[in-house]
């Protein structure tokens, strides 16, 4: 439009130059070619302007359309327009013999209704279903070799690391029952896992199960109509552990306090210091998620069929972590005392908001009391269903091995210290009504799964390793889970009577508001209520899995003894340790905003709470790899028939298997050789 003003602004800058073109013309015929002569006189100084002057003329947007004016007309009661000539028209159809279709339509538009035509309830569409499936997996392989003495060790054969992690985790599931769901977000499906959660919370209260008996280091279970508190490991705690007051040191994978600018300068003192400082462990991996959902909330809910609320969390850990040096294991002697932290921490909570509009009322004492008087409906057909489902992956393996020797000067041999960290965070905003019906049921229902699988036996070996500094533990298994409903556990009361009427009058269409439900004490000093009617059921689902699989399995090989002799004051420092497994999921549900909830059916309230630890002293250990033809292949390449009655038949089954070990690495510096 920009372009149309500037033309419009030309065209009238011609159209005032032709004009003055044309009066210079006609000014020369007038004169009939004489030209006045012009005043010797000196032109008057021209006069000061202003600095403060300013010219503020702005252009308005090109519109070359015509502004449409309504004329005159009566208005009527609520605010129709009645066009003119109605009367007229009125008269002449109440002449005898008139037609009234050879008249003019004098009608009123867009199917305004007459004064005299009938009311009806204008209905709203209400919300609709959000659904948010999220999967987030890291896949890392950093197994690394390094020979720093050039005498080609064989490598290690670390595959079995694979198999080991694999069968930790399925030890632990029996203490993550929900693990195995596969998102969905069917009424069907949904409604099997509550069922699930039901049967087996009535279970464990049922039969008194307080563990699964299998003697473990954490072997603990709790279930009831509601759980409330913080759970430690077992133990029922007031203050919940912070992650940062256990995070292990990372020693020289962590991360600058302070990055160094390029006009930082660093000086050194003496000659160079014999030092060798390995970092094989310090692997930081992290699932973290959090959800927050609203959904619909509102101070007051009718439920016409049943309420069934379900809040579980399942937690286990597994880590095996046996170190051993040349007289033995390091440290002591069972893997629980070699430094590895492992928490499972669980809390359940529950608070309650009251509406600002009920608090105003209930202050305000004097005067007599108001009710509302309008409502407004929004109706929605069918389910609607809010559904929040995050799974979070992380399997990392980091077995490393190594060769090194000093070297007369200060090395630093890092092979660890990988990250891998899923985050997802979830806010659902939803619609806020002063009061919702729910046709059918309710399923209100938030799990939380969490697992964290180490493998971190580590081998320092060597005549070197002697007089090195080896630090192979401090690793962190850290499971945190909350669980945070907002609304009363006992806001529940029996339905009244004008929920039917209410309903009724929404099907019918009537303007009018039920008298009761004017006048329940809830919507005291409401002046209108905004109603929600969903004529099928409400689902609001959150379900979190997390899984931590890590195998961090690192053969150090120090140099031979005779080499070390040259070194005088050597200092080797190795580390293997260190490794942060930690998952981390928080969901806040917002029930309800205010302290009632009617309910036509029954109420179902489910809370399971299942912490497992489980410590392994695995001693398996390393060998080299075989480059030898595997079994499979030697007996297909076998000439030898005997005992099978002259068969040719040959059948190999290598299986389906797929491990991290298939996986292409990550670090394209897969095998240094120095």
């Amino acid at each position: 439009m920009h372009t149309e003003r500037i033309s419009d602004i030309i065209a009238h800058f011609i159209g005032y130059f032709d004009a003055a073109v044309e009066d210079v013309r006609m000014r020369i015929a007038h004169t009939e070619g004489r030209v006045a002569q012009a005043s010797r006189d000196d032109a008057p100084d021209l006069a000061a302007l202003d600095p403060d002057f300013a010219s503020k003329l702005l252009l308005k947007d090109y519109d070359p359309g015509v502004r449409h004016v309504l004329s005159d007309e009566d208005l009527t009661g609520g605010g129709r327009h009645v066009p003119f000539g109605t009367d007229l028209q009125f008269a002449i159809t109440s002449l005898p013999g008139a037609d009234a279709g050879d008249l003019p339509a004098h009608h009123l538009p867009w199917g305004v209704p007459a004064p005299d035509a009938p009311q009806v309830l204008p209905i709203f569409i209400g919300p609709g279903s959000a659904v948010s499936h999220l999967t987030q997996v890291n896949l890392l392989q950093d197994d690394d070799y390094f020979d720093m003495t050039g005498t080609g060790t064989p490598p290690l054969d670390m595959r079995f690391v694979v198999e080991r992690v694999t069968a930790y985790a399925n030890e632990a599931e029996p203490y993550t029952p929900f693990s195995g769901y596969e998102r969905t977000d069917s009424y069907d499906g949904l409604q099997a896992i509550a069922e699930d959660a039901h049967t087996l919370k009535e279970d464990l209260v049922e039969s008194g199960t307080t563990s699964l008996g299998v003697g473990n280091a954490v072997d603990f279970v709790a279930a009831g109509d509601e759980i409330d508190g913080t759970v430690v490991n077992g133990a029922v705690v007031e203050e919940v552990p912070v992650l940062d007051d256990f995070l292990p040191d990372r020693g020289i994978a962590a991360p600058p306090e302070e990055p160094v600018s390029e006009g930082d300068s660093a000086t050194q003192t003496g000659g160079p210091e014999d030092n060798l400082e390995v970092g094989a462990g310090a692997n930081m991996v992290a699932n973290i998620a959090g959800v927050t959902t609203t959904g619909i909330i509102a101070p007051v809910s009718a439920v016409m069929g049943d309420y069934h609320q379900v809040d579980m969390i399942t937690q286990a850990y597994v880590y095996s972590d046996r170190d051993s040096g040349p007289e033995g294991l390091l440290g002591k002697s069972a893997a629980e005392d070699a430094g590895t932290l492992a928490f499972n921490i669980a809390t359940f909570g529950r608070s309650s908001l009251v509406d600002p509009a009920a608090d105003a009322a209930s202050d305000d004492s004097s005067g007599d009391p108001v009710f509302p008087t309008q409502w407004r409906v929004s109706v929605v057909e069918g389910d609607v269903c809010f559904v929040q489902w995050i799974e979070q992956y992380n399997f990392v393996t980091d077995n490393d091995q190594m060769v090194v020797t000093t070297t007369g000067c200060e090395t630093t041999i890092l092979t660890g210290g990988n990250s891998a960290i899923n985050f997802a965070g979830l806010l659902g905003l939803g619609m806020q009504y002063d009061l919702v019906i729910v046709g059918g049921d309710v399923l209100d229902m938030n799990i939380i799964s969490q697992l964290s699988v180490l493998y971190d036996n580590d081998w320092v070996v060597g005549s070197g390793s002697d007089g090195a500094d080896v630090r192979s533990g401090d690793n962190l298994l850290w499971n945190e889970a909350t669980i945070h409903n907002v609304g009363a556990n006992d806001r529940f009361e029996t339905m009244p009577d004008y929920i039917p009427e209410t309903i009724q009058a929404i099907e019918d269409r009537d303007p009018g508001m039920p008298k009761d439900l004017a006048h329940d004490a809830n919507f005291e000093g409401y002046e209108g209520l905004n109603v929600l009617y969903i004529t099928g059921n409400l689902f609001d689902v959150t379900f979190i899995k997390q899984v931590n699989v890590v195998g961090d399995a690192d053969h150090v090989d120090a140099v031979a003894q005779d080499v070390l002799e040259g070194s005088d004051g050597a200092t080797v420092t190795i580390d293997t340790g260190g490794n942060a497994v930690v998952n981390v999921a928080e969901i806040v549900d917002y029930d309800s905003f205010g302290d009632t909830t009617y309910l036509g059916g029954n109420l179902y309230s489910d809370a399971v709470l299942i912490q497992g630890g489980i410590i392994e002293d695995d001693d398996t250990q390393p060998q080299p790899v075989q480059n030898g033809l595997a079994n499979e292949v030697i007996a297909f390449l076998d000439d030898d028939t005997g005992g099978d009655g002259g068969a040719v038949d040959g059948v190999i089954n290598a299986g389906h298997d797929l491990s991290w070990s298939h996986a292409s690495p990550v670090d394209v510096m897969q095998t240094a050789v120095a």
